[in-house]
This record gives C-alpha cells, sequence and structure tokens, in this order.
C-alpha cells in the first residue's frame, strides 16, 4: 500500500512539471494590445500676461555704490526721549501671604469645632436613644400611591362570545361592529 502512494505522488509530480513546461508561454505586456481608450487631454492655457514696465538691470558697481552712498549718509540726530520714573509709584512688590502670628486658640471657628468635638463625647449615640416602639412598621404605606388595575373592555367582551348566556349579546356587538356602508 505505502509503495502504491509513493509511486501516485510521483506520477502526479511528473504530470505537473509537463504541464508546465509544454504549458504555452504568457504573452507579455508588450504583446498585448493597448485596449485604454485614449483620455481626453485638457490642456492648461495660462492667462495671458500683462506687460511690465522694463526694469533698470543694476551691475556690480552700481549696487556697491548703492550700499556705500546709504552708509556714508549722516544719520538724524535722535530725539530727545522723555524720563519717565516708574519705580516713585511701586508698592511694596511682594505681599507675605502667611500669617506668622497665628494662634490656633484664638481662631473662631477652630474654637468652636473643638468645643464640637468634646461635646460629641457626652452625648447619646444612635443606638443608645433607638427605642423599637418609636418605629413605624405598618405595611403597606405606599398603597396610596399605586394605579388600579383598568379592566380590558376587550377581555370581558371575549368572555361574553363564551358564555352561551351571552349569545344575544354577540349578535348585538357583531351588528355594531360590521360596517353598513
Amino acid at each position: 500500500m505505502g509503495d502504491f502512494q509513493f509511486w501516485l505522488y510521483v506520477l502526479i509530480g511528473v504530470i505537473y512539471l509537463l504541464s508546465r513546461v509544454l504549458k504555452k508561454p504568457e504573452k507579455k505586456a508588450e504583446e498585448l494590445p493597448d485596449v485604454r481608450p485614449d483620455k481626453p487631454v485638457t490642456r492648461f492655457e495660462p492667462p495671458p500676461a500683462k506687460p511690465r514696465a522694463p526694469t533698470k538691470v543694476l551691475t556690480f558697481e552700481e549696487l556697491l555704490k548703492e550700499i556705500t552712498e546709504s552708509r556714508s549718509q549722516p544719520k538724524a540726530p535722535p530725539q530727545e526721549e522723555e524720563y519717565a520714573n516708574y519705580e516713585e509709584d511701586l508698592k511694596e512688590e511682594e505681599q507675605d501671604l502667611e500669617d506668622v502670628n497665628y494662634d490656633y486658640k484664638r481662631d473662631k471657628v477652630a474654637v468652636e469645632y473643638e468645643e464640637a468635638k468634646q461635646h460629641a463625647f457626652l452625648r447619646p449615640s444612635l443606638e443608645e436613644t433607638l427605642n423599637i416602639k418609636d418605629i413605624d412598621t405598618t405595611f403597606e404605606k405606599f398603597k396610596v400611591f399605586e394605579q388600579a388595575d383598568q379592566a380590558n373592555l376587550m377581555d370581558r367582551y371575549l368572555v361574553d362570545f363564551y358564555d352561551p348566556e351571552g349569545l344575544k349579546k354577540a349578535i348585538v356587538m357583531s351588528e355594531i361592529l360590521q360596517r353598513k356602508f
């Protein structure tokens, strides 16, 4: 059995190799016809340029002459500036935000807090003052807020249809529900 599988794989391999060799070579990209349609070419035409006034091209010597003349011209005398002394109106720049002479015992809020802490230990706790008889344990306190169930009219009519006594009602209902026109 193992010999058969080996020869089967060899036969499949030989067939594959022969098919690859005998296969026609694919057309190269150069041989393929170009089937793409030509795209319409939009040509960009720049707007007509406005004629410029002819500018004189300066030579190196002329540029150098202009630069040296601008340096040699005397500068205008500096105008006198008014002197403003801003240091005269200065107040103390730094203000110390820390109160160095702070006394904890003179602070009104701190004193009240300390007194409240002392009284808290003298007062009875909630567990000590709780009496179960004082608690309202009645049930259905919220019954008043519940909405009453509304009777479904359809259910009432269906019960009448199934009742043998309600045959008259069923006939009347069918007359009411049927359209005449």
